[in-house]
């Protein structure tokens, strides 16, 4: 069994895979971490089998959190916030930050296998059992993945009750947009047979001439002069 499988096997996934840039880091954390774990590993960066997969997907994970861990505001998260909500005391969150800077201070040109011993020397001198920081940082380790998929889950259902509502809006704009049209075209037809019928009854007035048309709606109170409507439009 290789290093990265057996990381595999050990925490379901949860890891992020490190670039080369990174790679050093991520050994000397993997080493520090599982020196009572696997005796032989050799720090290779560690697996990530779901880093970067579906966050949609079920995961216990999702389940860790004792309340409700707060709202990523602009993106931006509250990780002690999060760790909290998932039930990582405060001891457990400082021996975890503790051992990440004790791992930074290290020169980066330390053979891995003298990282481990200055790392195991140093908790040991504090008092602090490895099986702890392990556990602690698992602990975090999970509170993040969870609230990553939670937060992916509920992102999801945003889209998918969004996607919905636009398919309602789109069906409700085609149905707008057909009865303009019918209206637009019942108008056009209204135009068209109101035309007709003006040229139908237009005959009458042509028989009897434009003269003795004109002086008769000039006296009639009940008809409008259409050059008065002409004036009062161009105005």
């Amino acid at each position: 069994m290789t290093d990265k499988k057996g990381w595999g096997s050990t925490v379901a996934g949860w890891f992020i895979e490190r670039d080369e840039d990174n790679e050093q880091t991520g050994e000397a954390v993997a080493e520090a971490a599982t020196s009572d774990i696997e005796s032989s590993t050799t720090g290779d960066p560690l697996a990530a089998s779901a880093a970067h997969g579906d966050y949609t997907t079920p995961s216990p994970t999702q389940g860790v959190f004792q309340t409700p861990p707060p709202s990523a505001i602009g993106g931006q998260v509250d990780f002690e916030a999060v760790f909290a909500a998932a039930g990582v005391d405060s001891e457990e969150r400082q021996r975890v930050a503790k051992t990440i800077e004790l791992v930074r201070s290290l020169p980066a040109g330390t053979e891995m296998a003298v990282k481990k011993q200055i790392v195991e020397a140093a908790l040991k001198a504090f008092g602090v059992p490895i099986e702890k920081i392990i556990e602690a940082s698992v602990e975090e380790i999970q509170a993040l993945d969870g609230y990553v998929r939670n937060g992916a889950a509920d992102n999801e259902k945003l889209i998918q009750e969004s996607d919905a509502r636009i398919k309602q809006y789109e069906v409700e704009i085609k149905n707008i947009r057909a009865v303009m049209q019918q209206s637009v075209e019942e108008q056009q037809k209204v135009i068209k047979v109101c035309n007709d019928k003006k040229l139908e009854v237009q005959q009458v007035l042509e028989f009897f001439g434009r003269d003795v048309v004109a002086s008769v709606v000039k006296a009639s109170p009940k008809l409008h002069d259409p050059s008065d409507q002409a004036v009062t439009s161009a105005s």
